[in-house]
């Protein structure tokens, strides 16, 4: 099987003062591909250790991706180093650089000195075209590894992965069916409490049962061969029976877009009125472009039960839409919601067992049980049910 691995280069990337959404990236998109990634690495700004690495993944895989250092700034050294680990000289490519000048001169601007490094790659090394940028990839071949190297803009490095990477590592080596992925998405149970019933279940052979925590959700993956999919579907029923009414969606779609999807087919309109969560529900719901109407995000102020019902109503009638979700103000670890619904209207109040989480991760458990209570609406589901380890301490309907 192919060994395709990932280095990702930069001193910020290495000490988590930019998140390395590049990497999540290509590893979800290999996967895809049938051309899974079997690992990825970080190094600094550092020649020593860049020589180094390159030189001891060359003798280990079949492919390695580099992003980033193509820069023309002094800490970009992704070229040099890897002409110093091949022993050769840097070349500056023309061409390349009379596209850069024209690029510059298109915009008005003189191109400066700096710049003219990024057309310089390894001698022997084949470049690779970067249609929105003025960095060139290039790739080379080290001991058994080919090596290609990208820059670190997300949408240039994009790009260059899609349109001429990928498809130079279909022509030369096989490519297998991808893998399978069946992902379910839980709120309101713990992951030990998920694994106590799962990991007894005997798994087809060559399947892996994954789960991924993060606050206020456990992911439940099963990733295996795609001759084993039949198999796969018969475990994954039983998991499904496990996750039971905690399960949110399945798939990659997202709660928020799949509501916004449920809601435009069934033409319904929300309009939402939050307190706690500080327009984070309806940030979520608009940035998937739910069939919103207008909202606000209101200053704390102590209610109950009732008046929050009475407020959604209003709420609904004032903007002539048939559902509307209220989040009001949390108070001594207490918070209520109201949905109001054409079917009527259902409100809720629960308590957070302690402040051990901080205010960003209990807005967005709020925000998540607000959007499950209007998804159980929709499944026909009782509304107020569901959040297991969460208590709730009060229900009305009206």
């Amino acid at each position: 099987m192919i060994r395709v691995e990932m280095l990702s280069t930069g001193d910020e990337v290495l000490h988590g003062q930019i998140v390395d959404t590049n990497a999540a990236w290509l590893a979800e998109l290999l996967f895809q591909e049938g051309l899974p990634m079997t690992s990825r690495q970080t190094v600094g700004d550092s020649m020593e250790e860049l020589v180094s690495v390159l030189t001891e993944r060359s003798k280990v895989a079949d492919v390695l991706i580099v992003n980033g250092g193509l820069g023309p700034t002094s800490d970009d050294l992704s070229a040099v180093a890897a002409a110093k680990a091949a022993g050769v000289g840097l070349v500056m490519q023309e061409e390349w650089l009379a596209k850069m000048e024209a690029f510059f001169a298109g915009r008005g601007r003189k191109m400066a000195d700096s710049n003219r490094k990024q057309a310089e790659i390894p001698a022997g090394a084949e470049m690779i075209d970067n249609p929105i940028g003025t960095a060139c990839g290039f790739a080379l071949q080290l001991n058994r590894c080919w090596i290609f190297f990208t820059p670190g803009v997300p949408s240039e490095y994009k790009r260059m992965v899609e349109e001429q990477i990928l498809p130079r590592l279909k022509a030369r080596f096989p490519v297998s069916d991808p893998p399978v992925c069946l992902r379910l998405t839980t709120f309101g149970r713990g992951e030990s409490d998920l694994a106590s019933e799962i990991e007894p279940l005997p798994l087809p052979e060559g399947v892996v049962m994954g789960y991924r925590a993060s606050m206020p959700i456990i992911e439940l993956k099963l990733n295996g061969p795609a001759s084993k999919l039949p198999e796969m579907e018969q475990f994954w029923q039983q998991v499904r029976e496990i996750a039971g009414e905690s399960t949110i969606f399945e798939g990659a779609e997202g709660l928020p877009a799949q509501l916004s999807r449920r809601l435009q087919e069934q033409t319904h309109r929300l309009a939402v009125s939050e307190q706690f969560t500080a327009g984070l529900v309806q940030y979520q719901l608009a940035s998937v472009q739910a069939p919103l109407a207008a909202g606000n995000v209101l200053p704390s102020q102590d209610e109950s039960l009732a008046e929050l019902m009475q407020r959604a109503q209003r709420l609904a009638e004032a903007d002539k839409v048939d559902l509307a979700l209220v989040i009001g103000a949390e108070k001594e670890n207490h918070l209520g919601f109201a949905l109001f619904t054409p079917q009527g209207c259902w409100s809720q109040r629960v308590k957070f067992s302690n402040n051990r989480h901080g205010l960003k991760a209990r807005q967005d458990v709020s925000a998540m049980m607000a959007l499950n209570m209007l998804r159980r609406w929709l499944d026909g589901l009782e509304v107020t049910g569901g959040h297991g380890w969460i208590d709730v301490v009060e229900t009305q309907r009206g």
